[in-house]
């Protein structure tokens, strides 16, 4: 599990963090928005995912900030008999699961912007706990590392059939029957394109609510990918170039709940077998 951080250009003050937790096996992940990092709004946080689970939660990794290292979550693991590991300091590889997630099922749907109030976290809550995780995890297939093998002078890396994480909870056999059945029936029942139609509606409400004021600018991005250009002597992109700091730009990343992206996506479902969306 991993904090991720709605400050905008400014660290001062309360603002929105995103708890993002993922299994690391199947890739089911659950995130829910707080309004601070505090130890007591993680373990809420962390009561509210725990039940919505379909497998049992045996232990949970996490890095070495204060709002997961403290009494609070210790004695909330306890309580339940879950292992409580941490990763190692300055390592952010030991976390590259959840960094993964951050990504795809975070930032990439909520850019950069500041985030600083309850209707905006209750807004962002809204979107977590309905329509996202069930396209994420019902109907977005992903591939897994199978392994690397050595061709020469090149590095081969072999991936796994595509599975959407409710199909590798059912692969694996340690799932809740009741839980998996109900999920199941979701997805027999559920239409992606409302899912992708309302996911849609609910992110340009949390955008409306972004505190403007210290939230990036187009010409702070600029900025940036004139100093990135200076530095690496040519063009600059990346990080610091400017598709990744306003929402403005931030909208145009192909996302993967959208179907007029560039780029396909590809929905497997029970009922309809392979389903190819395009622009």
């Amino acid at each position: 599990m991993d904090l991720v951080s709605h400050s905008g250009n400014s660290g001062a003050g309360d603002f929105a963090q995103t708890l993002n937790v993922t299994d690391i096996h199947s890739t089911w992940t659950e995130s829910r928005a707080l309004l601070g990092r505090s130890e007591e709004a993680v373990t809420r946080a962390l009561n509210q995912i725990e039940p919505m689970l379909p497998f049992p939660l045996l232990g949970v990794d996490s890095d070495n900030g204060s709002e997961f290292i403290n009494w609070h979550l210790k004695s909330w693991c306890e309580r339940r008999k879950i292992q409580l590991t941490r990763g190692r300091p300055y390592k952010k590889d030991d976390n590259a699961h959840v960094e993964q997630k951050n990504w795809t099922h975070v930032r990439k749907l909520l850019g950069w912007e500041r985030y600083d109030t309850h209707e905006v976290v209750e807004a962002m809550n809204d979107l977590y706990r309905q329509e996202l995780r069930l396209w994420m995890n019902l109907f977005l297939p992903s591939v897994k590392l199978v392994k690397k093998v050595r061709v020469g002078s090149k590095l081969r890396r072999v991936y796994d059939a595509p599975q959407t994480p409710l199909e590798r909870v059912q692969a694996s056999g340690g799932g809740d029957g009741a839980k998996l059945a109900e999920l199941k029936r979701l997805q027999e029942t559920l239409d992606p394109f409302a899912l992708s139609r309302a996911i849609q509606r609910k992110l340009e409400r949390v955008y409306k609510m972004a505190n403007r004021r210290l939230s990036p600018r187009r010409e702070d991005s600029r900025e940036q990918k004139n100093k990135a250009e200076k530095r690496a002597g040519r063009p600059g992109g990346g990080k610091d170039g400017p598709a990744s700091r306003t929402l403005e730009i931030a909208a145009r990343f192909p996302l993967s709940h959208r179907p007029n992206n560039k780029a396909s996506v590809t929905l497997q479902m029970a009922r309809h077998g392979s389903l190819r969306l395009h622009s």
